[in-house]
């Protein structure tokens, strides 16, 4: 239940009990002058009017309000009116309304009221005690009014901030899913591409092997070890989608030795890992970026250097540095070799990388500084 609704500047049953109390105050009133009942329904009726206007018809509203407070002001220093109760809740709601002019309705107001009760207090010949006690009176209920409009204000306030809060967690969690299918799309590219590229090594191997020396029992092996290849690369897939979605990803040093050894099965090479330097763990994201680099440096030096030994160390001493360094080739000395896509992923986990002729061989060094 919204108890704002209730209570609040809207609430039907705040208003209805103002109503009954002033509706009670007046009923025991027993005014000298019998004129003045004529005041006091018409301000009754005018401030009953008012109040419920109050959201529909802002400006008809403090028009009422405003003439059921000072009329009933004018009679205040008749005694036994009991009208005083009318300037009082009046003023009050008023005071709570929230206007384009901000206070100055309540200062008309109010300087109105004070002149009338001071008209009456003379006429009435009322002592200046009186007086004194029903400005007192009107001063703490202006006071409250606008305590209770600030009151209003701040919880719509906050109400919309609470939206606004909500509105951009929303964003940002669409943002991280978007971000996390970014990351699954890039790893997947990178697994594919690196399961794609050994599998047409080997598949053009079989080829030659028929082709050139009609070789049928190795064609077939090489086919047969593509199958292995092309299921290999579907359960590294898998393997890498679930990681990214749990950060389960495993240490880079093992993962690393796991990568070299299926590269010497497949390649029939000698791949040699190095590890130096205190190993400390890093985050999942660094890990998975340095993973791909050096999954991709091997696609490419089984394509361009079959054959050839691959030397990949992995350094500690400065954030994480990991370097895979193949024989040079004529063709490997070209460009492509998914250098963009390598950099990309580096750059994302605050990486770089850097690849080119060194001495007598190809180099691919990624790095992350602060890892």
């Amino acid at each position: 239940m919204n108890t704002k609704a209730i209570f609040g500047e809207t609430g039907w049953l705040g208003r209805a009990m103002t109503s009954a109390v002033a509706i009670g105050v007046l009923a025991t009133a027993r005014p000298a002058e019998r004129w003045v009942w004529v005041v006091l329904g018409a301000g009754l009726l005018t401030f009953l009017a008012g109040t419920f206007l109050m959201n529909f018809r802002p400006h008809w509203a403090l028009g009422l309000l405003a003439y059921a407070a000072i009329s009933s002001a004018l009679v205040t220093g008749v005694p036994g009116s009991n009208a005083l109760v009318l300037v009082l809740i009046s003023i009050t709601d008023i005071a709570v309304m929230a206007h384009p002019w901000r206070n100055r309705p309540i200062v008309a107001v109010s300087i109105g009221c004070a002149a009338a009760l001071g008209l009456s207090g003379w006429w009435w010949e009322r002592s200046a005690g009186w007086y004194g006690g029903q400005l007192m009176w009107m001063a703490i209920l202006v006071a409250f009014g606008l305590n209770r409009r600030q009151y209003e204000v701040q919880a719509r306030q906050t109400a919309q901030l609470l939206e606004q809060t909500q509105l951009a967690q929303q964003e940002h969690a669409r943002a991280a899913a978007l971000d996390e299918r970014g990351r699954i799309a890039r790893e997947l590219h990178d697994v594919l591409a690196h399961s794609l590229g050994a599998l047409s090594v080997q598949l053009e191997l079989a080829e030659a092997l028929l082709a050139e020396r009609n070789d049928t029992a190795g064609a077939l092996d090489r086919v047969r070890r593509s199958r292995k290849l092309a299921v290999q690369g579907l359960v590294e897939a898998r393997s890498a989608v679930a990681a990214l979605r749990s950060d389960e990803v495993p240490a880079l040093p093992e993962a690393l030795t796991a990568l070299a050894e299926q590269h010497e099965k497949d390649h029939q090479t000698e791949v040699t890992v190095t590890n130096s330097g205190l190993p400390r763990p890093i985050a999942s994201g660094i890990t998975v970026a340095l993973l791909g680099a050096a999954r991709e440096a091997l696609t490419n030096a089984g394509k361009h250097a079959p054959g050839q030994p691959v030397d990949v160390r992995l350094d500690y001493s400065k954030g994480i540095r990991l370097t895979v360094r193949t024989p040079e080739t004529e063709k490997a000395a070209g460009t492509g070799f998914g250098l963009a896509g390598m950099r990309e992923r580096l750059a994302l986990v605050g990486g770089r990388l850097e690849a080119g002729p060194d001495g007598d061989g190809w180099l691919v060094m990624a790095e992350v500084a602060d890892a």
